[in-house]
Parts: C-alpha cells; sequence; structure tokens
C-alpha cells in the first residue's frame, strides 16, 4: 500500500482552527441573506399596498398577517438556500455560479409557497405581492452577495480568511498552477510550499516557494502547516502515488483535495466534467467565455462603441481627410489578422504608412531584423507624418470600432496578431485564439511597445485565464490615461 496511507497519523490541531473562516463566512452570508430577504417582502408589501399603480387591484391587507408571515417565510427561504448548495463553501464566492444558484433557489421557495395555496384554500396570499417577492428576494441577494464576496476578496489580498494550501507535484504543471494561485489572492489560497519525490527538501520551486518534503510525509505536513487545501499537479504523480494521496483526504472533513485537469500549463479556457455510462470524463472548453459572460462582453461593446462612434465621427472624417492630403494612396489600411477560432479577418486602421513601405525597409537592414524579431518597430522610417501623430495617440486604431460592431474583436482582449506571429506564442498559441483579440487589453495599458515580447505573451494569457467583466472595465478605466500619455506609442 501507499506510503500516504499507511504512515500513522500524528496528533491533530483542534479542528476550529480550520473551520473558523468558513463558518465566519456563511455566517455572514446568513445575516446578509436573512437581511435581503426580510427588506425584499417588505418592499414588496409597500409596492403592492402603499402605491396606487393600476396594475394592482385595491385591497385593504393585514399588516399583522403578512408580518407573520415574513417571519415564517424568512428561514424557510434560508432553508431553500442552504439545500440548493448556497451556504456549502465550495460555491460560495463563486460569482455568476452563485447567481444562478440564488435564482433558482428563489424560484423554488416561490413555487413551493404558491402550491401551498392551492392545497389550502384559506392561506391567500396577494399575487402581486407574491411576484415582487420573486424578483426583489433575488435581486436583493445577489446584491448583497455581490458586495459581500467583494469584501471579502479585499480582506483575503489583506491575508484574512485563507486556506493554507500545499501544491503536490513541482513539475511544469506544479510550477504553472503556483503562479497563477500566487497572481490571484482573492482565491484564498495561501500557499506554503510544494511536496515533491524528484526534489530535496528545501530546493527553491518558484518565488520562495519551496520543498517542504516527499509524498510519504504528506500527513505530518499537513497536521504541521495547518493545511486546509491540497491542489494536486496530477501529471507530476505516478497513479499509484495518486489514488493513496486520494484514500486519505478524498473524503476528509478537514482538508480538501483539488485535482488540476493535466494540461494546466496549456489549457485557459476551463473544462467540464461530465459523467457518461457513469464514468466521470474531462471535456476542454471550445472557447474561453460562455453563457452569460458573452452576453455581458457583447453588452459592454456595443454600450459603448455605438455612442462613441456616433460622438467621434466628425473626428473620423477629420483624420481620413488628414491621411489623404499627408500622401497618396488609400485612408484605410486592411491588416490580416487572426480572430477567434483561427478565423483570419481584415482589421481596419487608419493607413498611417508610405505606399512604398517595403523598399524604404530594404534601406535598414537592422530595421528589418528587429522587426522581423519583435513585430514592431519604435523608429520606423516607413511612417509619414500624420501616421507618426495617430499612432502617438492610438488614433490609427478608431477604425477598429467598427470591426467591434462586426463581433471580429472586442473592445478589452489579448493582443490582435498577424499569422505568422501565432508562433512566436508555441504552446500558448490555441489559447490565443479562444478569445476575439481586442482594442485594447493588458498590453496597452502597461507599456504597449516598451514591453517585451514575451511579456506581452505572458500579459494575454494573464488576461484570458482571469477575465471577467470588472477586469475589462478595469482595462478600460486605465486605458484612457495610458493613451493621454502615450506610454510606449509606437
Amino acid at each position: 500500500m501507499n506510503a500516504v496511507a499507511e504512515s500513522s497519523p500524528p496528533k491533530t490541531r483542534p479542528s476550529i482552527s480550520r473551520r473558523a473562516p468558513s463558518r465566519l463566512l456563511v455566517g455572514t452570508l446568513l445575516l446578509g441573506d436573512s437581511a435581503a430577504i426580510g427588506a425584499a417582502f417588505a418592499v414588496a408589501y409597500a409596492v403592492r399596498f402603499k402605491t396606487s399603480l393600476p396594475v394592482f387591484q385595491a385591497v385593504v391587507p393585514s399588516l399583522q398577517f403578512y408580518f407573520s408571515l415574513i417571519l415564517i417565510l424568512i428561514p424557510f427561504w434560508l432553508l431553500i438556500f442552504a439545500v440548493s448548495g448556497l451556504y456549502d463553501e465550495r460555491n460560495l464566492l463563486g460569482g455568476t455560479g452563485e447567481y444562478a444558484r440564488a435564482f433558482n433557489a428563489c424560484t423554488a421557495a416561490m413555487m413551493l409557497i404558491i402550491t401551498a395555496g392551492f392545497l389550502e384554500p384559506t392561506f391567500v396570499i396577494a399575487r402581486g405581492w407574491l411576484l415582487l417577492s420573486w424578483g426583489l428576494t433575488f435581486l436583493f441577494v445577489v446584491t448583497t452577495r455581490f458586495f459581500l464576496r467583494r469584501a471579502f476578496y479585499r480582506l483575503r489580498k489583506r491575508g484574512y480568511f485563507l486556506y493554507r494550501t500545499l501544491i503536490i507535484g513541482a513539475n511544469e504543471e506544479g510550477k504553472a498552477l503556483a503562479e497563477q494561485l500566487q497572481h490571484w489572492p482573492a482565491s484564498g489560497l495561501q500557499l506554503v510550499g510544494f511536496v515533491d519525490d524528484a526534489l530535496r527538501p528545501g530546493t527553491e520551486v518558484l518565488n520562495g516557494l519551496r520543498v517542504l518534503g516527499p509524498t510519504e510525509e504528506l500527513q505530518a505536513l499537513v497536521q504541521e502547516h495547518g493545511v486546509r487545501e491540497l491542489v494536486v499537479a496530477t501529471t507530476a504523480l505516478p497513479r499509484r502515488t495518486l489514488l493513496g494521496i486520494f484514500q486519505q483526504y478524498g473524503t476528509s472533513p478537514l482538508v480538501n483535495i483539488r485535482l488540476s485537469s493535466g494540461l494546466f500549463e496549456i489549457i485557459t479556457t476551463g473544462v467540464q466534467v461530465k459523467e457518461i455510462a457513469n464514468v466521470p470524463l474531462v471535456s476542454v472548453n471550445r472557447l474561453r467565455l460562455t453563457g452569460i459572460e458573452v452576453a455581458l462582453k457583447t453588452m459592454l461593446n456595443y454600450a459603448i462603441v455605438l455612442p462613441g462612434l456616433i460622438a467621434i465621427s466628425p473626428l473620423l472624417l477629420l483624420l481620413a481627410v488628414a491621411v489623404k492630403l499627408d500622401s497618396r494612396g488609400p485612408v484605410l489600411h486592411r491588416r490580416r489578422v487572426m480572430g477567434m477560432g483561427g478565423r483570419e479577418f481584415d482589421a481596419f486602421k487608419f493607413r498611417t504608412m508610405h505606399m512604398d513601405a517595403h523598399a524604404i525597409l530594404e534601406a535598414y537592414p537592422e530595421l528589418k531584423a528587429e522587426l522581423q524579431s519583435n513585430y514592431k518597430l519604435k523608429d520606423d522610417p516607413r511612417v509619414t507624418r500624420v501616421g507618426r501623430f495617430l499612432r502617438r495617440w492610438s488614433l490609427d486604431e478608431l477604425p477598429q470600432l467598427f470591426n467591434v460592431l462586426k463581433r471580429d474583436m472586442n473592445l478589452v482582449g489579448p493582443r490582435m496578431i498577424s499569422p505568422p506571429e501565432v508562433k512566436e506564442y508555441g504552446k500558448w498559441g490555441m489559447n490565443l485564439l479562444t478569445l476575439r483579440p481586442g482594442l485594447t487589453g493588458l498590453w496597452q495599458v502597461s507599456g504597449r511597445s516598451d514591453v517585451t515580447y514575451e511579456e506581452r505573451v505572458r500579459l494575454d494569457m494573464q488576461y484570458i485565464r482571469n477575465y471577467s467583466i470588472w477586469l475589462d472595465l478595469h482595462i478600460l478605466i486605465q486605458t484612457i490615461p495610458a493613451v493621454l500619455h502615450g506610454r510606449g506609442a509606437r
């Protein structure tokens, strides 16, 4: 039998030291949900019975009846929430997934109340109040949880509500997992080190994190360091060792074990687990964004681009005239680039180069070599006078707003690249094409041409892995001062 399973358990620490963060989180959510549900019922009562909206029939309600009903319904609602997994720590602070559970729970609770009304004729509740209560409880609960989640994220960044975590396996996948978790403190996982059979204890693996010991000492290390979470890099372990660890901690009430997909350092799109013939199989998502994420990103694109184009249309006309008068050639340049799923498209830009740009570059062999290496030139002799001004303030990219409307691009996304550049991304190339390229992105607000090519790749992967609508808004806000200051402009 594996040494992990054979080792005798050392003296355990009090479990409350490990459960305290979860209990405090759940307790806070219970109080928040109680207040939100109670407020939703009260507002529904005020709207239904204290306003003169024509959609409601005028009635004289019993304040005592509804007050008593609310006192009963609040714990009933919380019970439905608990059954729906809204207080299970595995589902907490989960964003849109948590909202979906809340919606289903509110709907289930309301349906049970309606069913009770059918079964008991004397149990009469105003239908308008029921409908308002259903919508408002969901809205208030989701809003409350949204702000509580942001508060907990801030506390985690300051070192509170963290779970001490070991990464099992110090290979490339294990290091990639550690790097991602270190850059995402809101996850709540506080890395204390690695467990690995191939490296000696004390070996530094990444950013100060060291190997604490081999897998045969895992149980002692868990107790010694107060570990609550185990993250397993599955590609680093033989099957027998992996089974031994899972047998030891797979059902542990004190330690959670999380298995990587085995492709983390390559795949950024996420995975799904589905049982087929009672066999749990992992499938890789083809695209990075799904469902509500796509809807939110599309809404953000159109909400900004449509009014923006109307507002800057005189500027676009003025720039087009300037380009035409400055040098011969078309106003727009069509650059062939890679889109989502590997589909190529033409990205629109104001022309910033002379028509004989290729001949001009041939006279500068050192610049030609630099272009082949970095795909960019800081001092480009091919650029026109107006083109230099347009690039300085990123005005040459304004026509790409039409690409956003065509859904070739997003306002925020990874950097747009040409087909030959795909090879420069190596193993990350397939991930770059799981999102539409962006008019701006982390690379734009991090220095543009001042950033090395390797850093551009890292920033693109960081954006793809950590996408959220809030990250998009953050980047859009940072883009304005970046453009105004001309940071890293070509």
